[in-house]
């Protein structure tokens, strides 16, 4: 990774979290996942776009039988949340009577999942639990327990590892702040 600094349409960010030192955060929670779920089936509802880098790493590493889907939804322009979640896809499975895990690259006002708990609620889960990369709860805007975290941050703004910045930065394996 390197101690450079990069520069994503016109904001510059420094290094903030390695490929190794992602990778050991999200191995821990696999680990605590394939623990607590030993024995159950679960659903991952996987949050696109943002939550596939470390959805893809996080259920490499998930022991046990699980079904995975995903879902498209939208609370963000910028580096500003708008705070309006747009549905773009929904989900599709039958979740009665099952044990929903959202797979979220970050939770920071809790917007989105503010949004998708009532919903997914609603169809009768035996469970749902939300897993994050990243909890920045300085920033959160509505009352929400999120068990699964692999790190809280302050509230920065952060790129790399699936989280973008106006489309750009997803593809890098290393995560950034803005300085």
């Amino acid at each position: 990774m390197g101690n450079s600094h990069i520069t994503i349409h016109n904001k510059e960010f420094r290094p903030y979290f390695s490929a190794v030192q992602l990778d050991e955060v999200v191995t821990s929670l696999a680990a605590r996942l394939s623990a607590d779920y030993a024995g159950h089936k679960p659903l991952f509802v996987v949050v696109l776009t943002g939550g596939f880098m470390f959805a893809s790493d996080l259920l490499k590493r998930f022991v046990g039988d699980c079904e995975i889907v995903f879902i498209r939804v939208a609370s963000y322009e910028g580096t500003d949340s708008t705070g309006v979640v747009q549905e773009i896809l929904g989900l599709r499975e039958e979740v009665q009577d099952r044990h929903l895990i959202i797979v979220e690259d970050i939770v920071d006002t809790g917007t989105t999942m503010h949004h998708l708990m009532p919903t997914l609620l609603a169809k009768g889960p035996a469970s749902v639990e939300i897993a994050a990369l990243f909890f920045k709860p300085a920033s959160l805007r509505h009352e929400l327990s999120v068990r699964y975290v692999a790190m809280e941050i302050p509230n920065d703004f952060v790129v790399g590892y699936g989280l973008d910045y106006d489309g750009l930065g997803r593809n890098l394996p290393d995560v950034y702040v803005a300085v």
